[in-house]
Order: structure tokens, then sequence, then C-alpha cells
């Protein structure tokens, strides 16, 4: 007779995915996984296979969570500069107000695993022109809506916008100065005027 399941598999991957993030993949160990997750070595391997793709899963679930976040987050702001704006402010207070200073599981999975891992490297790279497109769809509502002048070069600015909010993550890491980062984002923001 099967044995029956006794944890919640989304549960568990959201536990992994904040083990990941907080030690990186090579730190975390079957048996960190194993004892932060409360299964046993056997259902974690018949469940996910084995610590690289339980990582990737997890991984597939913070990126998941994040690209449905951002979408509802564009849809309950249609001025595009106020929501750039805040969705900054928002990177930047979760960024200098993390006491454990995790920075952005996408960037620490970026510097830890690449140019090692192509299989990582292709999922980044795919999260990245998401992430664009993303920021470009919500430029080219704003410019529409004549929120901003036309001829501005949308591309571009999704992917310096991008990069911004990739960034801020890292700098929080490192010298968590909220005025700072905040004066970058103000700077910034100013392309769009």
């Amino acid at each position: 007779m099967p044995r029956v399941k006794t944890f919640n598999e989304q549960e568990v991957l959201e536990n992994a995915m904040n083990l990941f993030w907080e030690k990186g993949y090579a730190a975390t160990s079957i048996q960190d996984l194993v004892n932060h997750l409360g299964i046993n070595r056997a259902s974690l391997y018949d469940t996910y296979g084995g610590k690289k793709e339980l990582f990737l899963k997890s991984f597939a679930y913070y990126r998941n969570k994040n690209i449905s976040g951002l979408k509802a987050f564009f849809k309950v702001h249609p001025d595009v500069k106020e929501g750039f704006k805040t969705l900054f402010n928002i990177a930047v207070d979760e960024a200098v107000n993390d006491p454990a200073r995790k920075g952005c599981f996408v960037v620490n999975t970026t510097t830890e695993l690449i140019p090692g891992d192509t299989e990582i490297l292709h999922i980044l790279s795919e999260n990245k022109i998401t992430l664009e497109n993303l920021f470009f769809n919500y430029l080219q509502l704003g410019e529409e809506e004549q929120q901003f002048g036309r001829g501005k070069d949308l591309k571009s600015i999704a992917s310096f916008l991008y990069t911004l909010y990739s960034g801020i993550r890292v700098i929080g890491k490192v010298a968590p100065d909220k005025g700072k980062i905040s004066k970058t984002v103000d700077i910034a923001l100013s392309v769009l005027n």
C-alpha cells in the first residue's frame, strides 16, 4: 500500500525557497533541507527528486509568485510613474529593513551559480526577459495614456528600470542607506519626465 503524504507540497516549496534564499544553493545540505522542511529524506527524494530538483522547483515557485505579484501590482496602479515609484520604494524598504540582508533570490542565484550552471543561466535569462517585458508593457500603457511624452525608447527604459530594480536588492545588502537609495530611484525615474 503506497504511503500517504502528510505534508503540504506548496508549503514545503515555500520553506525550501526561503532556506535556499537565506543560505544559498551550495551551503544548503540535504540534511539542512530535511531539518528545515520537517520531512524525511525518502519523502524529499520521492516528491522532488533531490536537492537540485527541489531548488529548481522552489525557484520556479519564487518566479511565479514574483511575476504574478508584479502583474497584480501594475493592474492596480494605472499611473505608471507613480506605480514605478511605489514599486521601487517597496523594494527599497524591503532591502533596508531586512535584518538578514538576504537580498534578491534571483540576484543571489545569479552570482552563486552563473556561469557554471547552464540550466540556471537559461532560467535566469528567461526571468530577465519576462520582467523586462512586464516593465515594457507597463511603460507602453503610460505612453498610450499620455502620462509622459511619446518617442521614448521604452525597451531600453524597461531594461534600465529592471536593472535598477535588481540593483536595489544588491545595494541593500551592502549599504542599506534608505535616503541614498531613494535618491537614486528619483534620479532613475526622471527618465520618464
